[in-house]
């Protein structure tokens, strides 16, 4: 069950999707045998070049076309606007997603949609605390 499901549910809607719409239960997994996938290739994508005004459930009717969706998060603040979150409950439907959704026109705008690395965000944080600490450091010493 989705979140959107399980929302309709708590407050007294009848569910969109089920479970049939996706091929059946089991998250998916539909004679996949022992497909190996690339190492970056995960359930959760960024979604970037979105059209400012997309809300959530055109998003949903978008991503859920390739399989059971867990969350979506789409950007509000300034500097996110544009941008979503896509948690499929399946590694299979999110490359699947990946595959047909990169390019994809949205409203004249085409859609750019990766797959989330946590180690590349990580990475760029670490180096800001480390341009943050020099700074310290240089206030500290007065060097220029």
């Amino acid at each position: 069950m989705c979140i959107r499901d399980s929302i309709n549910a708590e407050y007294g809607g009848s569910p969109s999707i089920t479970m049939q719409d996706f091929g059946g239960g089991m998250g998916g997994q539909k004679n996949r045998g022992n497909a190996r996938l690339p190492p970056e290739v995960n359930r959760v994508l960024y979604v970037r070049n979105l059209p400012y005004k997309i809300k959530s459930d055109e998003m949903y009717d978008i991503f859920g076309k390739y399989g059971a969706i867990r969350q979506i998060r789409v950007g509000t603040g300034p500097d996110t606007r544009g941008t979503a979150f896509v948690v499929f409950e399946d590694i299979y439907d999110a490359k699947n997603a990946v595959d047909h959704l990169s390019g994809f026109n949205v409203a004249g705008r085409y859609l750019v949609v990766l797959y989330y690395q946590q180690n590349k965000v990580t990475k760029k944080v670490d180096a800001q605390q480390k341009r943050a600490d020099l700074e310290v450091l240089k206030e500290k010493y007065h060097v220029g």
